[in-house]
């Protein structure tokens, strides 16, 4: 079985937030939830001072410490790796957010609305997914990954920074960079084994 993972190349991201904004339009999140975030940082003083970029989603790790810490059962984790959240089993104690060393997770108190007259046609859709008083995440886009479709965000960006694949076959594009160029985790201390890698 595959270890599904994703691989973000650094020098290619150029912070535009469009896998931010993938994201969104393929969820229909509500306001203020944001699966996926692109972090920056301001280096360096004039005339030499640059911004960095580190996009950051859940990291879907090999061994999550959210699903130990879950109660309920509500936090899953498929053979293929990907780690899901059943919003019907999720009594909404935050354990998970607690555990995660990674503040990717979002608790959703409720689900509110853009505009205070009605929902739109597309949130009347997109709604019925969410619940409140329930945890949300990434799910790298499980729905399009069976279908054989790479996840919203690796499908939008607009330097080709991701990429997805599995990291468990040594031919697969993801495996390739991971040994070709320097690559790294976010908090390996933690020992988590993120399924998200970072190029530079």
């Amino acid at each position: 079985m595959a270890r599904l993972g994703m691989v973000i190349d650094l020098k290619r991201c150029i912070g535009c937030h469009s896998c931010t904004i993938a994201c969104k339009s393929e969820h229909c999140t509500p306001p203020e939830v944001f699966w996926g975030r692109v972090l920056e940082k301001e280096e360096g003083k004039f005339p030499s001072a640059k911004r960095t970029f580190l996009p950051v989603l859940c990291n879907h790790c090999k061994d999550p410490a959210c699903l130990d810490a879950c109660p309920t059962g509500a936090t899953s984790q498929r053979a293929d790796g990907i780690v899901l959240v059943d919003y019907n089993a999720c009594m909404g104690c935050r354990a998970c957010i607690a555990a995660c060393p990674y503040t990717t997770r979002t608790f959703t108190k409720e689900v509110r609305q853009y505009y205070p007259a009605e929902l739109t046609p597309f949130e009347k859709v997109g709604y019925q997914e969410f619940q409140g008083g329930v945890v949300t995440k990434c799910t790298f886009c499980v729905e399009r990954v069976e279908r054989g479709l790479e996840p919203a965000c690796v499908q939008t960006c607009l330097t080709s920074a991701r990429y997805f694949g599995d990291l468990d076959d040594p031919k697969s594009k993801v495996s390739q960079l991971i040994r070709e160029r320097y690559s790294f985790t976010l908090l390996p201390e933690a020992g988590t084994n993120p399924s998200v890698y970072y190029l530079t």
